[in-house]
């Protein structure tokens, strides 16, 4: 009897691997096989669940919580976001934020694909041109900060300032006079402590373009610009198209340049910077959660909305 039902058991399992097309035990010499690999895999899926979607989750629980670490965590519901619409700082930390975005996406994203271009179009010494448009990468950020705190010093004792005297031009209030050049200023930091990354990423993608359609269109008569034109900029559509999503995701997060340059003076306070008033000067957790959520639905946006014309442009 027994070895009637092992013969029936053994009969159903050659059943089931036919109608499923696949030998019988594969899955499990499958396994076997890529044990190493899934276990590498599990170590990388745990840490970035821990360390990623845990805080995320979290967030957006605290989002509803009154806590402050140290008494008791109450549920108030949707207050804390009212709490935050209701600040007359919170409109205007993202219109900074929105204008510091703006400024460098014509700044930020035109200047190092700029540079990269015409590193790339060098006959020579162009690794000494890269290593010296990647030496502030290396540079402390917020050290490189207080120097370009220095650089815009309202009198004559800093850089810029020192410069425009030298060709008999007055002063200018870089960081104190208006909201739009504070701003500015801040952009033309980050865009130069940024720049050398980007510019590295920029020319890996440019010296992937076949040599032959460069040749091609200088025997068409084609000049500089219309081969960057005609050549480089649709051969580099998806680098071009993707850092533009890095770039806005990066600068909505903008922290350290009004923290270390202004302090926040002359209406810079960022979103994030705002989030850090919350959790640490006003020590309201709650709403700084919440306004952690409100910016991450605003860049999840963002990155939506690139997939959803990055599809339309593939399937096109």
């Amino acid at each position: 009897m027994a070895t009637l039902n092992l013969t029936r058991a053994v009969a159903a399992d050659a059943a089931r691997a036919a109608r499923s097309g696949r030998p019988r035990g594969s899955l499990g010499r499958e396994l076997r096989r890529n044990t190493t690999a899934y276990l590498f895999l599990a170590g990388a899926i745990s840490c970035f669940a821990l360390f990623s979607w845990y805080p995320m989750i979290r967030e957006v629980v605290m989002s509803f919580q009154k806590t402050n670490f140290a008494g008791r965590t109450t549920w108030v519901g949707l207050r804390n976001y009212r709490h935050i619409l209701a600040d007359p700082d919170f409109w205007s930390a993202w219109r900074t934020t929105g204008l510091f975005t703006l400024f460098a996406l014509v700044l930020g994203y035109a200047v190092p694909f700029c540079t990269a271009v015409v590193i790339n179009e060098l006959r020579h010494a162009r690794s000494y041109f890269r290593l010296l448009v990647y030496l502030p990468v290396m540079m402390p950020p917020v050290a490189a900060a207080f120097l370009w705190r220095w650089f815009y010093t309202p009198d004559s004792s800093g850089l810029f300032n020192a410069l425009l005297h030298a060709l008999h031009l007055p002063s200018v209030q870089w960081l104190q006079s208006s909201h739009a050049l504070a701003v500015l200023c801040l952009v033309m930091f980050s865009t130069w402590i940024n720049m050398g990354g980007t510019v590295l990423i920029y020319l890996a993608a440019l010296q992937g373009i076949p040599g032959e359609l460069y040749e091609a269109a200088e025997i068409d008569g084609a000049g500089l610009l219309r081969r960057i034109w005609h050549v480089t900029v649709p051969q580099t559509r998806l680098v071009l198209s993707l850092m533009l999503l890095l770039q806005i995701i990066g600068t909505a997060q903008v922290f350290m340049e009004p923290y270390v340059i202004t302090g926040a003076a002359n209406n810079t306070t960022s979103v994030v910077y705002l989030i850090y008033q919350y959790a640490f000067a006003y020590n309201n957790y709650g709403s700084a959660c919440a306004l952690g959520v409100l910016l991450l639905l605003v860049l999840s946006g963002f990155a939506g909305g690139y997939l959803w014309l990055s599809r339309r442009a593939s399937e096109e």
